[in-house]
């Protein structure tokens, strides 16, 4: 397939207001690729809390913007530049940075180049420009990972950053096998995710969550131990004493935006412990004497390097790891998935099938996780 056989208008899905619904529109088909760029047929895209931040203006892309920056698809086409490994018909995840300077610290130094990080990148895909609701996407290579054939495009499109973002906040951890670790939000998207990866290193896990369907996900995940945050921060740090030989877990994840988590997470963490923030609250709070007093280190993370994202996918195909999803069909279903979304009715992801043509070729190579 060469660019003469794409069309040249495409469906998306839009923020065309700010604190308005999204619309949906035909707009071009992105085909003019430099160097390093690939554009992927999308499979699959998914929703996720950061969506909700740039429909709010707290993330403000020049508008119009295509949404989502959870995506998975086939390349169709590849700029110049794009590596060999890549292939035109190749499965994969997109990436959220869109050329990255390739010249700072953080582009050049050592073997796991960071270049999520990049401070001079010209855009995040979904974020600060056009994402995944759309039938075409424009990526950059230097951020697209290969897909295993195992894992399917629907599990893979919310990987894109939701498993990117948690898998990274578990292996900062540094933790090993028989340790423990709790993840405070741990019955959502990200945290169902958290559970999962972190049982495949060994770790024991407690989830703690404040919601009914939240902990019901956290248990069916492979929690260890499963704890209600309703009943208050005395309760659950008394909880994870109690299985923690009374001195609280080696390190936290926090990853919900209430604005108790961080502290909580905090107290639950033993002496000189660590917790890893991932969750984006307006403002991250904690007590100063369950942080200083305890020489709690607390540090942030954001997503999955191009090699961690390796990584990630090879553990997810080895481990079974589960995706839970909820499936939409087609970008004319986006209106149904937002008031599923505010109705509060989603265990896990919400993702839109974009082309489930690609869905049933997929099956032909095995993929199943």
């Amino acid at each position: 397939m060469g660019l003469e056989d794409i069309p040249d208008t495409m469906k998306a899905v839009q923020v065309v207001e700010f604190d308005k619904p999204y619309q949906i529109r035909t707009i071009p088909v992105p085909k003019k690729l430099h160097g390093p760029d690939i554009l992927i047929k999308v499979a699959c895209a998914s929703y996720c809390h950061t969506d909700s931040m740039v429909t709010a203006g707290i993330f403000a892309p020049p508008l119009p913007c295509t949404a989502s920056h959870e995506g998975a698809g086939t390349i169709v086409a590849m700029g110049p530049e794009v590596p060999s490994e890549y292939k035109v018909g190749m499965r994969v995840i997109g990436g959220l940075p869109y050329h990255p300077c390739r010249v700072c610290e953080d582009c050049t130094t050592g073997p796991e180049k960071q270049r999520q990080y990049c401070p001079n990148v010209e855009r995040h895909n979904g974020v600060l420009g056009d994402g995944f609701f759309a039938e075409y996407a424009l990526v950059d290579s230097w951020n697209t990972t290969p897909l295993p054939d195992k894992v399917t495009f629907e599990a893979a499109a919310p990987l894109a950053c939701a498993g990117r973002t948690i898998w990274r906040g578990v292996d900062q951890t540094g933790l090993v096998a028989g340790q423990w670790i709790a993840l405070v939000g741990s019955g959502g998207g990200l945290g169902h995710l958290g559970i999962q990866f972190a049982k495949a290193r060994g770790l024991n896990v407690v989830g703690v969550d404040a919601r009914d369907d939240g902990l019901a996900l956290s248990k069916s995940s492979g929690a260890d131990v499963v704890i209600d945050a309703r009943k208050g921060k005395e309760e659950v740090v008394k909880q994870v004493q109690a299985v923690t030989g009374g001195k609280g877990v080696d390190a936290a994840v926090s990853i919900s935006d209430h604005k108790d988590a961080t502290g909580i997470s905090c107290a639950i963490t033993k002496m000189h412990g660590e917790v890893i923030q991932i969750a984006q609250p307006k403002e991250v709070l904690v007590p100063f004497h369950e942080f200083i007093f305890r020489d709690i280190r607390l540090r942030g993370s954001l997503l999955c390097s191009e090699q961690e994202s390796r990584r990630m996918l090879k553990e997810v195909a080895e481990n079974n790891i589960h995706t839970k999803v909820n499936l939409f069909q087609g970008l004319d279903s986006i209106h149904e998935l937002m008031e599923v979304v505010h109705g509060g009715k989603i265990q896990g992801k919400a993702i839109i099938v974009v082309d489930q043509e690609q869905i049933e070729k997929e099956k032909k190579i095995g993929a199943s996780v």
